[in-house]
């Protein structure tokens, strides 16, 4: 989401219009769900994607349209054959797409996108809402956590239904769609070793935080780990006074031997985080749990940490083992998403 926002942010600053292509609902088997973007100009498609395939080369000749008329349109596709829209997909769902006139005459529009990016720079959980209302002229809304709303006003039934999931939200006569633009969760990778600089690229290319702790700067570069929100040196008792890690946050642990595993797992088990993940071998393990065990930690208390870490893909490589990891954290993260 972030490099849309640079994205329009570019289109608008050299005087260009733009559209932004969003799925606005969809059910039973389509592409991409509610919340999947691309942004259109003249050029074509410059960012992101819906599904690729017959939806999204249909929605990119509409989105041109849009442009030439200036005005906001609604769209629905039914991915079957001999239906409303019928783009030869057997597919079998539907899927409803907003097609959003961005005017670089609107002002508003280009410090929206300056405010959004100013949320991922400070990191705030926040909201992007679009007025998807049918035959509206549309509009644009950022909300964050801590700040409200930025450049206008919601009503507050929208703000109350904001979640983890995209949504459709009516109030005031009007429809919105309400979708997380910064999730709350951080994932804390404890080490900065060669799996955790192949993990951080992987995990923010799928929307994921990442912050990088370590205790040896020569491993805790932000440059070493493309896409990272954070680094942190934990070289003093104070610096790890200062780690908040909350219940919708990920731990994940790879340092370079067992003493480190074993203070970083005795920490990460005195907090409320969603998961708690270790790289490690059975023998590693054993030897780790046994000192835990009398550090006080019980059975209960070990069986929230897993390891090994990541799906069993059978990666060997940083590179593949980072895929398994972010697999696994993808899977964590959707169970909290409803189904379609």
């Amino acid at each position: 989401m972030k490099r849309l926002f640079e994205a329009l942010k570019s289109v608008l600053n050299q005087g260009g219009d733009a559209v932004l292509v969003t799925v606005a609902a969809s059910s039973g088997s389509t592409p991409r769900g509610a919340g999947a973007r691309m942004l259109v100009t003249g050029a074509g498609r410059i960012y992101g994607t819906i599904g690729g395939g017959g939806v999204e080369h249909y929605a990119e000749q509409l989105a041109l349209e849009v442009l030439a008329a200036k005005r906001s349109r609604m769209e629905r596709f039914v991915l079957r054959k001999n239906q409303v829209q019928d783009l030869g997909m057997v597919c079998g769902g539907d899927v409803t797409v907003y097609f959003q006139y961005l005017s670089a005459k609107d002002k508003t529009l280009s410090s929206i996108a300056e405010h959004a990016l100013e949320l991922f720079r400070q990191g705030e959980e926040s909201w992007l809402i679009d007025d998807i209302t049918p035959g509206g002229t549309g509009g644009l809304f950022l909300y964050g956590k801590a700040q409200g709303v930025a450049e206008g006003a919601l009503p507050r039934e929208v703000l109350e239904q904001i979640g983890t999931a995209p949504k459709q939200v009516e109030a005031g006569g009007r429809c919105y769609l309400v979708e997380p633009l910064l999730r709350g969760g951080i994932v804390y990778i404890f080490g900065g070793g060669h799996v955790a600089q192949a993990l951080v690229p992987v995990l923010s290319a799928v929307d994921f935080r990442c912050w990088v702790l370590e205790d040896r700067e020569d491993f805790c570069r932000p440059s070493q780990f493309p896409g990272v929100e954070r680094t942190l040196l934990l070289r003093t008792a104070e610096d790890w006074d200062g780690l908040s890690i909350g219940k919708e946050d990920y731990v994940c642990i790879m340092t370079r031997g067992h003493k480190d595993d074993l203070i970083c797992e005795a920490f990460a088990l005195k907090t409320s985080a969603r998961y708690i993940g270790v790289i490690g071998s059975r023998k590693k393990t054993a030897v780790v749990n046994a000192r835990l065990r009398e550090m006080g930690f019980d059975d209960r208390a070990l069986e929230r940490i897993t390891t090994p870490i990541g799906l069993d893909i059978g990666a060997q490589t940083p590179a593949e083992i980072a895929v398994s990891i972010a697999a696994q954290l993808i899977q964590v993260r959707a169970k909290d998403q409803p189904q379609k």
